[in-house]
């Protein structure tokens, strides 16, 4: 296990090289500006080395291993029922705790109340962003059921694509302007560090528990879905409100 931890810090290190490479060559060959505080910034690499480190060894650990075993334990059960209530249950727990999302919200929120959207206090603040946050994650909750769903009926991926991408298009106009950017980036604020790691895992796992499904072609595309229905949520949030 050692052995594994030095080999994925090292890994770790080359993925960040390219990061620090730019600017670097930028600051100092480009801007001509000596790298200030030299001492924050290699303490800060050392320590997102190690965050990624450790982020992955935890992702090998616990989360793939979990997801894939509870799709092992749904498919043998054999309840439809039970295994879409646990799909639509992660989405929403997994969204829910994102801290991408939480970190989003609390923006939205700011910025609504000095624009005068929403009333300049605290309670209006909170209650918007926790109404951006539980959209979201109905939203994931919703996607990661159909995702299911498609790969127990053997839909195609694109099918329910393309549905997502028509419904974003109808919307967009009727929505409020100051809703649609919030919502084109809550797909890409939703499917991040918590939430694509079990919905793959389960997927993944899904699809090798059931008969007659390839883990390759059916095991992925749910992400896309999670990505793409927080969209149409959070539009619909905003006419609403």
């Amino acid at each position: 296990m050692l052995k594994n931890l030095f080999k994925q810090l090292f890994s770790s290190f080359l993925d960040l090289v390219p990061i620090l490479a730019v600017v670097l060559i930028f600051q100092i060959l480009i801007i001509r500006q000596p790298v200030p505080d030299v001492a924050s910034l290699i303490g800060g690499t050392l320590f997102v080395i190690l965050g990624l480190t450790l982020f992955i060894q935890g992702l090998e650990q616990s989360l793939f291993p979990l997801g894939e075993s509870m799709a092992y334990a749904f498919a043998r059960k054999g309840s439809l029922f039970w295994l879409l209530a646990f799909a639509f249950c992660l989405g929403f727990g997994a969204a829910v705790a994102e801290p991408a999302l939480i970190a989003a919200a609390d923006k939205a929120a700011y910025i609504a109340s000095a624009g005068n959207i929403i009333e300049q206090s605290d309670s209006a603040r909170d209650g918007y962003a926790l109404g951006l946050r539980i959209t979201v994650a109905l939203s994931v909750g919703f996607a990661i059921l159909i995702g299911v769903l498609r790969i127990i009926r053997g839909w195609p991926v694109y099918y329910p694509v393309f549905c997502a991408y028509a419904c974003i298009a109808v919307l967009t106009p009727f929505a409020p302007a100051d809703i649609v950017g919030i919502a084109y980036d809550a797909g890409g604020i939703a499917t991040s560090t918590i939430t694509v790691p079990l919905v793959t895992a389960l997927g993944v796992g899904l699809a090798t528990a059931i008969k007659g499904r390839n883990p390759m072609t059916d095991g992925f595309g749910m992400i896309v879905f999670a990505s793409l229905t927080p969209m149409i949520f959070v539009m619909a949030y905003g006419m609403l409100i």
